[in-house]
């Protein structure tokens, strides 16, 4: 009864999974509530050894598995640290499908000969990957192009172990206290989504030509751009862009390359993606950045993309400004505004602002060679967890990518600083946003709001009017003494009562001010002068005796 939501059909990967969890699920390595203890990493000698270990399993049991540890590669509030960072090195580097799969794929996808529809095909992949690998075309106009194609049958293994994965989620989360706490099925369904939508290359298509949009004021990062003729879910064809990879450059290449301008106008690139435009290359790892022959940075593989809404681009603007000025208390309050009270572990905000603090003086200290702003924020997620937050998924992302970007960076130029460019782009964009606030757009904006506002007044003030009328003005106080109840309630009847009539002073003389009389002061309407007088004289009293219920309250508190 308890096995009835497992199928019979997926045993083979339930044991595959029930050996992964066998190995090396114990006590010490999930974040636990347990957070006066000493973390795993700081007290296990084997632990980065084992952390290794679970990286090369799950890369040994195809795609879907190594998707799901890039996946866990950012939950801080789960895994520990070395974990972390043993998760997101995983690469998905296979053998290459034999070239006769791959012509079925390709013919039976776009609907001709191979031969017809390319000239030359190489049949050695220029890479391969576990859900797909590229080969160098060219077309019949001579275009040199760039073929990725997609696995034979790779759908309907991963659509198996997605299902396998899910049940085993569910399973644990319905029978389990580990499980009620991470809500594992959760992770699964965004999973799930990620992984159909990275199958689906017609949504890589649309990437390649969002980012291109996006990017076209920084001349040295290239997108290569699909050919949609000859772009399907299963094949995607695209510009051919000729490099290698930055990772590859030996020495001697390093020192014949001026590469500060190029990790200059990266870091730059990536934080206008994720700070302004809020669509990003989700995995910039240095195999998906190429240096191409003509001295650009190519940026590759858009399959997995981020998406952050303007409220939480906001929010990273400050953290990123606080991390690259050394102010921990802003990044903590940053970093809180952005995250999740987990309900089964007691946040210590106490405890995570004074490590963060701790984490950016150390930061602050440092000296080029030493931590580094992605190291910073993957920190920064890793505390939340161990305190009871639960850490944004975008900053756990954008944690990662910064990792990704440093590595590069560092390979380009080795006395790159990324936190003076980080500072650098946070504030360039905070002016910017300024600036746009008030243009003439902005104080467009702003006039259109006090034009609903006087509007929208008269009728607010009829409404109160009309509940004073039929006596509907209702008050939800809640107090003890009836006494100063009833003297504070009496003392808002009023002031409410003044401003009522003060606004219908001003409403009434405004209209007067438009009839014709005989009778002028100060060159306008003498009875419309009077009510704006009597109208200045009441607000003046509300104003004051405001001010001196006030000045009663402090003294008597």
């Amino acid at each position: 009864m308890v096995m009835s939501s497992l199928r019979p059909s997926h045993l083979s990967r339930y044991a595959d999974i029930g050996r992964l969890i066998v190995k090396y699920a114990r006590p010490s390595l999930l974040v636990t509530a347990d957070l006066e203890g000493p973390q795993p990493d700081s007290f296990d000698p084997d632990v980065e050894k084992a952390a290794e270990k679970l990286a090369a399993e799950l890369e040994s049991l195809g795609p879907t598995y190594i998707k799901l540890g890039q996946l866990l590669s950012t939950r801080a509030d789960v895994l520990p640290a070395p974990y972390l960072k043993a998760l997101t090195r995983l690469q998905d580097s296979v053998e290459a499908v034999p070239f006769d799969k791959v012509r079925e794929v390709v013919e039976a996808e776009l609907g001709g000969r191979l031969s017809l529809l390319f000239p030359t095909f190489d049949e050695v992949p220029l890479a391969a990957a576990s859900l797909g690998q590229v080969h160098r075309a060219v077309s019949r106009d001579g275009q040199v192009l760039a073929v990725k194609v997609q696995r034979p049958d790779i759908r309907e293994g991963v659509l198996d172990d997605l299902a396998a994965i899910g049940e085993i989620a569910d399973f644990v989360d319905n029978h389990t206290e580990i499980g009620k706490r991470f809500n594992f099925g959760g992770m699964v369904e965004e999973f799930k989504r990620s992984m159909l939508a990275e199958l689906d290359y017609r949504q890589e298509a649309r990437n390649l030509e969002t980012l291109k949009a996006n990017l076209a004021d920084y001349p040295l990062i290239v997108v290569p751009q699909p050919i949609a003729d000859f772009t399907t879910s299963r094949v995607l064809t695209m510009e051919y862009v000729p490099g290698k990879k930055v990772t590859s450059l030996g020495p001697l290449g390093r020192l014949e390359l001026d590469g500060r301008p190029l990790a200059e106008e990266l870091f730059r690139a990536y934080l206008h993606q994720v700070l302004v435009d809020g669509f990003f290359h989700a995995d910039p790892h240095p195999g998906n950045v190429f240096l191409t022959d003509d001295g650009r940075l190519a940026l590759l593989d858009l399959g997995m993309v981020g998406r952050i809404r303007a409220g939480m681009q906001d929010t990273l603007v400050r953290l990123l400004l606080a991390i690259g000025e050394g102010r921990g208390d802003e990044a903590a309050a940053a970093a809180i505004e952005m995250g999740q009270v987990r309900a089964d572990v007691e946040f210590d905000r106490e405890r995570f602002e004074l490590a963060v603090d701790d984490l950016i003086a150390r930061h602050c200290g440092a000296a080029i060679e030493g931590i580094a702003a992605g190291q910073v924020v993957a920190e920064l997620t890793r505390l939340a967890g161990e305190c009871g937050l639960r850490p944004a998924v975008e900053l756990t992302m954008l944690g990662k990518a910064l990792l990704n970007l440093d590595e590069v960076a560092r390979t380009l130029a080795p006395d790159f600083e990324p936190d003076a460019a980080i500072r650098e782009q946070t504030a360039e964009i905070l002016r910017d946003r300024m600036r746009l606030t008030i243009s003439p757009a902005g104080l467009a904006s702003a006039a259109m709001e006090a034009k609903e506002f006087a509007e929208k007044l008269p009728g607010r003030v009829n409404k109160v009017m009309d509940a004073l009328a039929e006596g509907q003005l209702t008050l939800n106080v809640q107090g003890i003494d009836e006494n100063a109840l009833m003297t504070n309630i009496q003392s808002v009847a009023n002031r409410i009562t003044v401003g009522v009539v003060t606004a219908a002073l001003i409403m009434g003389a405004a209209m007067l001010m438009r009839v014709p009389t005989h009778a002028k002061l100060f060159g306008y309407p003498a009875v419309a002068i009077v009510c704006f007088f009597l109208a200045a004289l009441t607000g003046v009293y509300l104003i004051v005796s405001i001010l001196m219920s006030e000045t009663k309250t402090k003294k008597k508190h």
